[in-house]
């Protein structure tokens, strides 16, 4: 019997654990908190953080909003190879190698890109893009071991464990597969390890035999077992310092004894030090491995998922929960990828941990894993999907915002806020971030930019009570900011009834050049002064079809700093984009550049763009784009046998599925459109159909808008409308 046969058997007698969805919840925060308490020492000794620290309790920096790593970019996107191509066994890893091209940033942004050789994501990459496909990308052979053995193969594997509860061998498999795209030998292996250890962490408290699950899954004579081994034999020798551990660590496996910028195995060596030492405390133990230095984010990442999964929510004091606010960002290449709340990706890890399982969702969950419940449900203990709180009253409010079981208007959780003090006519708002800039973060790691998750067209509801203890009439009302203008746009007042659920409603209208930075409910008390105000908040979503225009003479340059420069509500593959003299530039010396906007998720809609080819034979718009590989274009076209318009497919490069003549010249403006239902896509000119082409092999039905051109071409929009069907 296989692997996935033995899950799907002992999983109808309730092997996967009942709390499994929150051990998922707990290990995706465990891991987030490690990479965020190591993030701003990473590369540090253990000296230096002595030297500065002393001994560690908790965070080491505040962050108004910690910005992407590649720590977390990596598991998220790599695991939407199972959604792509298949959740079995039988995902390869050319297909996983396929979803590092779709998803990832080509030169920039998500990885470290030290240069072909130096760093092992960037090789890798370099490999696949040139047709060197997985595993041969991350392979010894191809890329020599001081490549292939550093800590990515690792770093980027946290969910493979959790995807597979109890099931070591299974996690070990995945994680064979996704870390081959990179990394091989131990780097390989480490990967394999990490993702067993956190499989068994579902079923196992004991820190040694979750150990020895990792062990069971790799060669017993590599280098990797030998570390472990030791450290073991270590900690068993002498339970009480781990100080003691980490200098045999240092004198045994430290940076000295391995090739390359960051080797796997000093660090795998601080992350079982960890685990041993912290004896299950999550405090104590991502404590440890941080004091450890090294790859501090990476390891205690490592060290804080494990932990999070064999603990459970309740091992995670709310000191570590708070500072994040359930808030990821990534930098993928579809923006609205890169605003997520932990929620979601818990939901979306659990959601194929059980379709893998092949059993059914708990009842309790059904809502949530499949998408039907509201976009933030609060069902998570603990849990604030990132809301936030502000008001335009005078003085100091002190604002506590908790998930509460007091009150809900579905399921058993919702969003309790309470202002200390509020002034009648004055707004108290809670609200949704559906867009970030600079401003919102310290830094600029790892090189995110955003597409708004939410745009005119669409309806935002929600479910909100006022308790009867309040004393104070409430008004609220729905409403969305718009970055561009800065003003807020409001749906009608209504008055609360009080110890009663209110359902709002606001069906966001068509709009031009706006940018909707923040989604959310302003409450407005009636009376002149009163002690405090709270409110309930459930059921908060937003969705439908978009009906909006962008002029680009009303977005700006992003800047984050000199190297990173983004144009507002844009991510791009390749090339170089700005804004030139109102209007979005886009420009590289060869292959394709790109950029895009709106949602991943959009499947049928009317795409018009204003295009201007300034110089060169191909200026395209892009449409059901679903990545750096899965999208197509439409565009003028210059070649051999004269002036085209073509419709393009790109399956991991752009195959012509369609032409006619064109005779366009350049500096000249035209309005290319697409009307895309089904598989059936009608391009025009001006507002002249001139294409009209039904793709019936393997259509797109989904994707986001963009802007392209090929061959060293400079291109022009001046701007663009989409509206959904």
């Amino acid at each position: 019997m296989n692997q996935l046969s033995m899950v799907a058997d002992s999983n109808r007698t309730g092997r996967i654990p009942l709390d499994y969805v929150e051990r998922v919840y707990a290990g995706w925060l465990g891991k987030i908190i490690g990479v965020r308490h190591g993030g701003n020492v990473e590369g540090w000794t253990y000296e230096r953080l002595e030297r500065t620290f002393g001994e560690i309790t908790g965070y080491l920096h505040e962050f108004k909003n910690f910005a992407a790593d590649d720590d977390t970019n990596g598991p998220m996107v790599f695991l939407r190879a199972l959604e792509d191509y298949t959740h079995t066994s039988a995902i390869t890893a050319e297909q996983m190698g396929l979803t590092w091209l779709n998803y990832v940033p080509d030169g920039h942004g998500f990885f470290w890109w030290g240069g072909y050789g130096k760093s092992t994501e960037n090789t890798a990459y370099l490999n696949l893009k040139n047709g060197i496909m997985a595993p041969r990308s991350g392979s010894i052979e191809q890329n020599g071991a001081a490549v292939a053995e550093q800590i990515g193969g690792q770093i980027f594997i946290d969910v493979w464990g959790l995807i597979a509860p109890g099931y070591p061998q299974l996690a070990a498999e995945y994680a064979e597969k996704i870390a081959s795209v990179s990394h091989d030998g131990e780097g390989k292996y480490g990967g394999m390890f990490i993702a067993a250890c956190i499989a068994q962490a579902f079923v196992e408290a004991d820190i040694r035999t979750i150990l020895e699950a990792g062990l069971s899954v790799i060669p017993a004579d590599c280098e990797y077992t030998r570390m472990v081994r030791a450290v073991l034999a270590f900690h068993e020798k002498h339970p009480n310092n781990w100080r003691d551990c980490f200098r045999y660590v240092q004198g045994h496996f430290g940076y000295d004894r391995y090739p390359g910028v960051c080797h796997i195995i000093p660090n795998s060596a601080v992350i079982v030090l960890s685990l041993l030492y912290g004896e299950g405390d999550f405090d104590q133990s991502i404590n440890i491995c941080n004091m450890c230095g090294w790859d501090t984010d990476c390891n205690v990442a490592n060290v804080g998922c494990i932990i999070g999964v064999r603990n459970g929510l309740d091992g995670i004091d709310d000191s570590w929960r708070k500072p994040i606010n359930d808030f990821l960002c990534c930098s993928t290449v579809i923006g609205a990828m890169n605003i997520v709340d932990i929620p979601w990706c818990a939901s979306y890890i659990a959601n194929l941990g059980y379709k893998i399982a092949g059993v059914q969702v708990p009842v309790k969950w059904c809502d949530v894993l499949s998408g039907t419940s509201a976009r933030f449900h609060f069902e998570y203990p603990g849990s604030t999907h990132a809301f936030r709180t502000d008001t335009d009253a005078e003085g100091h409010v002190t604002v506590v915002m908790e998930n509460t079981t007091e009150a809900a208007a579905s399921g058993s959780r919702a969003l309790k806020v309470t202002f200390d003090r509020v002034h009648g006519g004055y707004g108290y708002r809670v609200f949704h971030k559906t867009y970030y800039t600079p401003e919102d973060f310290n830094d600029s790691r790892y090189d995110p930019s955003f597409s708004p998750i939410l745009v005119p067209g669409q309806t935002l509801t929600t479910k909100v009570m006022a308790p009867a203890t309040n004393g104070v009439k409430v008004q609220a009302r729905l409403y969305v900011k718009d970055r561009n203008s800065g003003r807020r746009h409001y749906n009608e007042k209504v008055t609360l009834r009080e110890g009663q659920w209110v359902p709002l409603s606001f069906d966001i209208p068509a709009m031009r050049g706006v940018l909707i930075e923040e989604a959310g409910i302003e409450l407005i008390p009636e009376s002149a002064t009163h002690d405090s105000l709270t409110t309930y908040v459930d059921d908060f979503d937003f969705r439908g079809t978009p009906d909006y225009e962008v002029d680009f003479s009303m977005e700006h340059l992003e800047k984050w700093n000199g190297l990173h420069i983004e144009v507002s509500q844009l991510t791009y593959l390749r090339g170089l984009w700005t804004l030139e003299d109102g209007e979005l530039s886009g420009s590289y010396y060869g292959e394709s550049a790109e950029a895009y906007t709106g949602d991943h998720r959009w499947t049928d809609y009317h795409f018009a763009a204003s295009v201007v080819p300034k110089l060169g034979d191909f200026h395209n718009v892009q449409f059901r784009v679903q990545g750096g590989i899965r999208s197509y274009a439409a565009g003028l076209a210059h070649v051999r046998d004269g002036k085209k318009l073509v419709l393009y497919k790109n399956v991991n490069g752009y195959e012509k599925l369609a032409e006619i003549e064109y005779a366009w010249e350049l500096q000249r403006e035209y309005i290319i459109g697409v009307e895309a239902v089904g598989n059936r896509f009608r391009i025009s000119v001006d507002g002249i159909v001139v294409l009209d082409y039904t793709d019936d092999q393997d259509p797109y039905l989904n994707g986001q808008v963009g802007f392209s051109n090929f061959s060293g071409s400079h291109t022009h929009y001046r701007g663009f409308i989409v509206k959904g069907r």
